[in-house]
């Protein structure tokens, strides 16, 4: 394990930055995945049906991310704390049976949508037939390479778990690289391809993911770093069923969390269908965007976890307030800064995507109102990040789910009984994100002031100290 980098010891800023520049790096090139793919698809056609089918069909993959999580989140704590704790061994039986648990979960997700994909699309009430068929002929494109888009997400969490997120950076600009040349190729029917439209966005995400396992493979048997973590790891041995059932207890309110959000947002999506089909395409293009801040914070967040993992194992508390003082401070400069671009700079920002009209006044809206929440939910997701490290995923999952679930009644309220219209549901969405982000981050203070090893003393010195040095400088 000599390659990891090493979160129980030196300078905090360095190690976190160190940790989090390749996973937020990572995290955008999923999220330009998904620019891409809307992107070439609303210039294909300006109308926005495309895209609104592509987006329609997209809440079943980002449902699908729930079961990722049940092995994911446990495999980037408990690799991380096994490491802490130099019970190396311990760290491949996790690594084994994070492996084992996502092949099941993608086989398993993989029969569901090929089986259900009518119904799933018709959930939405969607009363344009050429929006149905594409939705449905994303989805069953898109199914047979979930056992990829299952995969891939695992192997990053155990590289970052161990302290290195610079290899699932690499990898996953390989699939970024390949995803950009083929969807061009794909949608429009340039070359030696035949247009294809949303089938082709579906079919290039999918070679674009099935390449980024293959890079991973190549990595864990040919690399030094992959041969150090998974030396002696085989997923075709007998079930760890302790480590497994660890790996499932951590995940389980995560996963549980992220699909119960994800209903919330289908639900949603069918209350804005009822408004304006045209809408559904606008607030996935709008999240798109938006993801700028979340991913950013998302990146932090596992970071974060890895930090606190290791520490928590080393039973370094002192670096475990720092930590977490340290990423709070970066990720709200970075959200005040996403506030400020995406209400000022909207109309431009959104233009570039959708241009008509209709669809062009919509977007600039939602970007304006979920612009005044990016501060509350990047300061949310990253304090996430700390409560994983300890273990304690139940708590913020528990505010998510409140608070995401009080969307789906304000959404239909303000939409159906006020004068926003669909504005409302936008309010909905951005409001629900400020009460997470305030409450989260008292609750993981509250504990911080608990803890005999931290305590509120601590905490106020830590502040002094940074305001000295500040004026100093």
């Amino acid at each position: 394990m000599k390659k990891r980098i090493d979160l129980t010891e030196g300078n905090i800023y360095e190690k976190l930055f160190k940790l989090a520049v390749p996973i937020m790096l990572t995290s955008f090139l999923q999220m330009a995945y998904n620019m891409m793919d809307m992107y070439w698809l609303g210039n294909y056609d300006s109308s926005g049906e495309a895209v609104s089918a592509a987006g329609t069909a997209g809440f079943f993959s980002w449902f699908g991310f729930a079961f990722i999580l049940l092995a994911k989140i446990g495999a980037e704590v408990k690799v991380s704390q096994s490491i802490g704790q130099k019970r190396f061994e311990d760290t491949k039986k996790y690594i084994k049976s994070a492996i084992q648990i996502i092949l099941a979960l993608g086989v398993f997700y993989t029969l569901v949508i090929l089986i259900f994909k009518k119904d799933f699309i018709g959930f939405f009430n969607i009363e344009d037939e050429i929006i149905n068929k594409m939705a449905v002929d994303y989805l069953g494109i898109i199914a047979f390479g979930l056992i990829f888009y299952f995969i891939n997400p695992v192997f990053t969490a155990i590289f970052n778990g161990s302290g290195d997120s610079t290899t699932p950076l690499i990898m996953n600009f390989t699939g970024l690289i390949l995803n950009m040349i083929l969807d061009p190729l794909m949608i429009n029917g340039i070359g030696p391809f035949s247009e294809m439209g949303v089938s082709g966005a579906a079919l290039a995400t999918i070679i674009s993911q099935s390449v980024v396992t293959i890079a991973f493979i190549m990595a864990i048997k040919l690399s030094k770093k992959g041969k150090t973590l998974f030396n002696g790891v085989n997923i075709l041995s007998r079930i760890e069923v302790s480590h497994m059932r660890d790996i499932l207890i951590i995940g389980a309110p995560v996963a549980f969390q992220s699909g119960l959000f994800t209903f919330f947002s289908m639900t949603i999506g069918r209350i804005i269908s009822g408004i304006d089909p045209v809408g559904i395409g606008v607030q996935k293009v709008g999240s798109q965007i938006e993801s700028l801040s979340w991913m950013t914070a998302g990146g932090f967040q596992t970071a974060l976890s890895a930090f606190v993992g290791q520490n928590y194992g080393a039973k370094k508390w002192d670096r475990i307030y720092k930590g977490y003082l340290s990423a709070l401070s970066i990720v709200a400069v970075f959200g005040i800064g996403v506030t400020c671009t995406l209400i000022f700079g909207a109309e431009p920002i959104f233009k570039a995507f959708i241009s008509d009209e209709e669809p062009l006044r919509m977007g600039i809206v939602y970007l304006r109102i979920l612009g005044l929440s990016q501060l509350f939910m990047c300061v949310e997701i990253t304090t996430a990040g700390a409560f994983n490290g300890l273990g304690k995923t139940f708590v913020p999952s528990l505010v998510s789910i409140i608070f995401t679930g009080a969307r789906v009644p304000a959404a239909y309220i303000l939409s159906k009984y006020t004068a926003l219209g669909i504005e409302g549901v936008w309010w909905s969405i951005s409001m629900s994100s400020m009460f997470k982000g305030v409450v989260l981050v008292s609750l993981f203070s509250i504990l911080l002031m608990r803890r005999p090893e931290v305590g509120i003393d601590k905490i106020k010195a830590y502040f002094n100290k940074n305001k000295r040095e500040k004026i100093s400088a």
